[in-house]
């Protein structure tokens, strides 16, 4: 994946302002270049120990997409410190087995990584990336 340092930066900042609720939004760009993060409202119930983007700002990035818009390549969401940035249990449960990339950040780090489906489709586990600043 391939991921400006200034929207790295962007993410870290996003988390941190958030203290204690999980921050949440999209990734969108093309294959495996992000472009662009975008901060949703987190609506989940518990926003400290869940995240769920916002219906609305994922309906409005899908129907940009398919009017030549950027592509949505994934989802970022934070864990509040001190709180690792890699997947949980509620996250490998949550996720679609879509092909996109969840960038997760936590502990001064973002870390980047792709849902692994088993032999019937469902999620697993998932799979750390590479992210390469460009």
């Amino acid at each position: 994946m391939i991921l400006s340092s200034c929207i790295k930066v962007e993410l870290l900042d996003w988390a941190s302002k958030a203290g204690t609720e999980e921050v949440c939004g999209l990734l969108l760009g093309q294959g495996n270049f992000v472009e662009q993060a975008v901060l949703t409202q987190n609506v989940a119930e518990s926003r400290t120990r869940h995240f769920e983007i916002d219906p609305k700002a994922l309906l409005a990035a899908n129907k940009a997409s398919r009017s030549g818009g950027p592509q949505i390549v994934g989802y970022f969401h934070s864990h509040p410190d001190p709180v690792e940035p890699v997947p949980s249990d509620t996250d490998i449960a949550s996720a679609a087995n879509d092909g996109r990339f969840w960038l997760i950040i936590g502990c001064g780090e973002v870390k980047a990584w792709l849902p692994r489906p088993d032999g019937d489709g469902k999620i697993e586990a998932f799979e750390p990336v590479a992210i390469i600043e460009g």
